[in-house]
């Protein structure tokens, strides 16, 4: 069974996500990003201590959008992922990997200068540099938007998965003010009721599912967020 190594607030939520939607079974594996001594465990499967990883038999693998492109490759074809020939693939590996590279990446500078640097260190050049990095970036989802309900087009995708988590990162953790049309996307994908491998009933599933698995697919709030920071402006942790 395939193991996911993470935390309620990293990027484990986009793996999650992605094994609920295709009705994969799996297990949890919590990592404290803040414990002053790391589990040796965890060091073992990621020196490099960042969130989140997975294990799949003899395969071990780091980065989100990478480790979702091998579940879709490993166990698909999935609608998830359109396929080559599809005239919506461009659009969706644009976002797909838009939502990392292009958001998530940039958006965590101003998040850890707001909440861990020293107070005169927090309003800083290359913080301000993200942010406006970030809004450019934006403005390709809001096209998107205008266009269509979803990263990719008509269909709920991996790239909508991806995005979702930026955007709501953006806007719970680092002061990013989104568009009502925004806003309205991540509704729509937030609501969904995840697939259970054990399951056809999706709401009952979803609802059944052990507290340790719900807390990934849970986006924190706004004030959860706050708290969890403060904690690690006190403590030499990281953020992933």
């Amino acid at each position: 069974m395939i193991t996911i190594w993470g935390g309620q607030t990293s990027r484990s939520i986009r793996v999650a996500w992605l094994l609920e939607e295709m009705g994969l079974p799996y297990g949890v594996r919590q990592v404290d990003m803040l414990a002053a001594d790391k589990d040796p465990a965890w060091l073992a499967i990621n020196p490099g201590d960042f969130l989140p990883a997975i294990q799949d038999g003899d395969v071990t693998m780091v980065e989100s959008v990478a480790i979702m492109e091998y579940l879709m490759g490993r166990y698909g074809p999935t609608p998830l992922q359109p396929l080559p020939d599809d005239v919506a693939f461009p659009t969706y590996q644009q976002f797909l990997h838009m939502g990392e590279a292009g958001l998530a990446t940039l958006i965590m500078v101003p998040l850890v200068s707001g909440f861990i640097a020293p107070e005169v260190e927090r309003d800083n050049w290359g913080a301000r540099w993200a942010r406006e990095c970030v809004e450019r970036r934006l403005l390709l989802v809001r096209r998107q938007l205008a266009a269509a309900p979803y990263m990719a087009g008509d269909r709920f995708t991996a790239a909508d998965i991806s995005v979702t988590y930026a955007l709501n990162l953006g806007a719970n953790h680092a002061g990013f003010v989104l568009s009502d049309a925004e806003q309205a996307y991540l509704a729509r994908n937030t609501a969904r009721a995840p697939t259970s491998a054990h399951s056809t009933d999706r709401t009952t599933a979803w609802q059944n599912r052990p507290a340790q698995v719900i807390g990934y697919l849970e986006f924190r709030t706004a004030a959860g967020s706050a708290e969890q920071m403060a904690k690690l402006g006190k403590r030499s942790g990281r953020v992933e």
